[in-house]
């Protein structure tokens, strides 16, 4: 079998931009991936494009250990976020090819599910105004669709240090998130890398009576160090990874243990086994794995494959029951977070278990979204539908 195209496909959401791949073959099986990659997109398919010609057509879609090798090294210059975006979309289409061609899940294929539930947060819930009572009342909606974790960030745009009226009006927000989802929901801190170590040590020490189950990148992802000291001076399980694009990346986390969780985003970090392999790196040292995903279906698809085979998984993020409710329609085949458990079942059928929904895709045209996190109001996320156009 040989890979002879690779088509790109994308679409704009009122907040997301989302890139999907179909890589074809000679035998007539088509794999398909799909990822999120905030204001690169256009980078990304202008890479693909080209990339396919250099390192992909005429190649085994069964051979992604030297697929990996050959797109991550032979254009020499290091490979950064959308080059290993590109790696990772063409590897987990090549999965979903290898799936079908043996009529099996790809989770069977890395070794088979360590579990038939996959737990599950929710993330995106919170695009309301930024009051205690409005974020309590959102919060409300999630348990009652039957998640048992939940995920926000509750700081605004602030950068490094907040002004205290900043600071106790995030408190009170997460105080009042707590009280509405009651003691035995989880609650799951997101920092977005936005605090000196001092700020973010001082910030968790009052977020501990809340009894967060993370604090997430609670400085930027660029110094290690920074977040190792920061991790010090924390008691909350620290949580980072998904602004890490490969093995290379997370090196010095594993080696300098900065964190407790890693957050691996398979999508733009060279793809399933590449999320294997670090998975593998983390255990070794006692680290747990909940991996990022601001994706559609098809790249919780993949996600949800990986969570089924890993000793040390912990949860996985997922956002489309709060937001663009049309997403779902774009694949078929994703299961859904059972509202009995809060936990997706395992995926079913070859492959990625995921077919794309092409008319919807083109319903919603790519038009690149300018997404900053510091911008007023930024958690609010969603823009009138004529925005786009």
């Amino acid at each position: 079998m040989r890979i002879t195209d690779v088509e790109t496909l994308a679409m704009s959401t009122a907040w997301r931009d989302l890139t999907f791949v179909k890589v074809h073959t000679d035998e007539g099986l088509t794999g398909v991936a799909e990822c999120r990659l905030p204001n690169r997109t256009a980078d990304l398919l202008a890479y693909l494009a080209s990339a396919k010609h250099r390192h992909i057509i005429g190649h085994d879609p069964f051979a992604t250990e030297a697929l990996v090798a050959r797109m991550f090294r032979d254009d020499f210059v290091r490979a950064g976020v959308v080059a290993s975006c590109g790696i990772g979309l063409v590897e987990m289409a090549c999965w979903d090819i290898i799936g079908r061609a043996c009529d099996q899940p790809v989770y069977n294929l890395l070794g088979g599910p360590m579990r038939q539930r996959i737990k599950a947060y929710a993330n995106g819930w919170y695009t309301v105004e930024r009051k205690p009572e409005d974020f309590a009342a959102a919060a409300r909606r999630v348990t009652a669709r039957g998640y048992r974790a939940l995920k926000l960030d509750p700081f605004g745009a602030g950068w490094y240090e907040l002004e205290r009226a900043e600071k106790l009006l995030a408190l009170d927000i997460v105080a009042a998130v707590r009280d509405a989802v009651g003691p035995e929901v989880e609650i799951l801190i997101e920092m977005h890398g936005r605090f000196a170590p001092h700020q973010a040590i001082a910030i968790a020490r009052e977020l501990e009576p809340f009894e967060p189950s993370w604090v997430e990148e609670p400085v930027p992802p660029d110094n290690t160090r920074a977040l190792a000291k920061a991790a010090a001076g924390i008691t909350i399980p620290v949580a980072t990874g998904e602004r890490l694009v490969n093995k290379w990346e997370f090196r010095e986390l594993f080696e300098t243990q900065a964190c407790d969780i890693i957050q691996p985003d398979i999508t733009n970090s060279c793809g399933l086994l590449e999320g294997k392999k670090l998975a593998a790196m983390a255990e070794v040292r006692y680290m747990m794995v909940a991996p990022h995903n601001v994706g559609g279906p098809v790249s919780t698809a993949a996600c949800l494959h990986l969570d089924a085979t890993l000793p040390n998984f912990k949860i996985q993020e997922y956002f489309n029951d709060f937001t663009d409710a049309w997403v779902a329609g774009v694949a078929e085949g994703l299961p859904q977070v059972d509202p009995a458990d809060g936990c997706f079942p395992l995926p079913s059928g070859p492959g990625l278990g995921v077919t794309l929904n092409e008319d919807a895709i083109a319903e919603h045209p790519f038009r690149e979204r300018n997404f900053c996190l510091w911008d007023t109001d930024w958690h609010r996320r969603q823009v009138a539908e004529d925005e786009l156009s």
